[in-house]
């Protein structure tokens, strides 16, 4: 924040004195110089200064960047969200190109990517501290759930799910809570911005089509320290994880560099089960991913992309795995390593 507003008038409410003369008088805004940009630091904890921040950019003509770690108490309250008033930008997890040569897939895998962790020295400690601090700070300091004993228990219940087709009944009978709430908590999670659902595309191409969302995690860390694992990821295990890292950085570059207009994923509800992992589309435009762990390219890799081959307006059929040689099938299916995908994202050169 220091380097995009290096003259910003920064109030930061985490700071619980700034946090009580504000909430005893929101009018104290008054005396924020115009001349600056000002910047107000967890908004969420007092939403009543919005209409402060209205007021004064229509009066004064400030300038005011406004950031919060979960929207969710802010839509609740029914504030003043400054519509037409105020641009939203969403802030993920790093993505390689921030990291540069120190971007690593196995420690992203491993501990995930949020800077607070990155940066650590003992990133599996930052991590376990991370999900306590979202359980007393986000939900117990913010009364989201009566029954926190009952959040907990759904927590790494969920996290088993990442990747998977949401299904929020065999989350309640694994959580031992009702379906009802286990569809509370899943939206917590998705406004504490910690998760969110990838929409099933219908192409009615080939016969019935999964209609149900997935479900993802924003970090491959946190997914782990959800449910309490701390050792380096199984084969089996990275699948998901190196699933879920491409669907974070899908969302990332979409928010911030207007990647795609929509993303879905494309599954068959046939017993021989057909699934192409995102569906890009940008116009009329789309773009099919398949996400492989495996570190040789096999033939069976592009089934599903096959599958979809006659889309009207797909245009590129990209299959993604870790590391190895640059390949194309040929029917022409691209097989790009990681660091090549990532590129392609950098430099807004995945479409064709």
């Amino acid at each position: 924040m220091r380097i995009t507003f290096p003259d910003a008038h920064v109030i930061n409410l985490l700071a619980e004195d700034t946090y009580q003369h504000l909430l005893a008088s929101p009018r104290l805004l008054a005396a924020v110089p115009g001349d600056h940009w000002v910047v107000l630091d967890e908004i969420q904890r007092l939403p009543a200064l919005l209409n402060e921040v209205h007021r004064f950019i229509e009066e004064k003509g400030l300038r005011f960047v406004l950031c919060g770690s979960s929207a969710r108490k802010l839509k609740r309250a029914g504030v003043n969200l400054l519509a037409g008033r105020a641009l939203y930008r969403a802030m993920h997890p790093f993505i390689p190109e921030e990291l540069g040569e120190k971007f690593a897939l196995d420690d992203a895998l491993q501990h995930g990517l949020l800077p607070i962790v990155w940066d650590s020295e003992d990133k599996a400690e930052t991590l376990m501290a991370y999900t306590q601090m979202y359980l007393k700070e986000e939900v117990q300091a913010e009364a989201l759930v009566r029954n926190l004993p009952g959040f907990a228990r759904f927590l790494p219940v969920a996290a088993l799910f990442h990747g998977q087709t949401l299904n929020a009944t065999n989350i309640a009978r694994e959580a031992q809570v009702a379906r009802t709430t286990v569809a509370g908590y899943l939206e917590i999670l998705e406004e504490t911005l910690l998760c969110f659902r990838l929409p099933a595309y219908e192409t009615r191409l080939r016969g019935r089509e999964r209609k149900l969302p997935k479900w993802y995690w924003c970090d491959p860390g946190i997914v782990r320290a959800m449910k309490k694992v701390t050792t380096p990821p199984t084969p089996e295990e990275r699948g998901v994880l190196f699933e879920g890292l491409i669907a974070q950085l899908i969302r990332s570059y979409t928010d911030y560099r207007k990647l795609c207009d929509e993303c879905f994923y494309w599954a068959t509800v046939a017993q021989t089960q057909t699934e192409v992992d995102f569906l890009l589309k940008r116009g009329e435009e789309f773009v099919a991913i398949e996400v492989k762990s495996g570190r040789i390219f096999a033939e069976a890799w592009g089934k599903g992309l096959r599958a979809l081959a006659t889309l009207e307006g797909l245009c590129r059929r990209i299959v993604v795995y870790p590391e190895g040689p640059e390949l194309q099938t040929a029917d022409g299916i691209e097989v790009l390593p990681f660091g090549r995908f990532s590129e392609l994202l950098a430099t807004d050169a995945l479409w064709p």
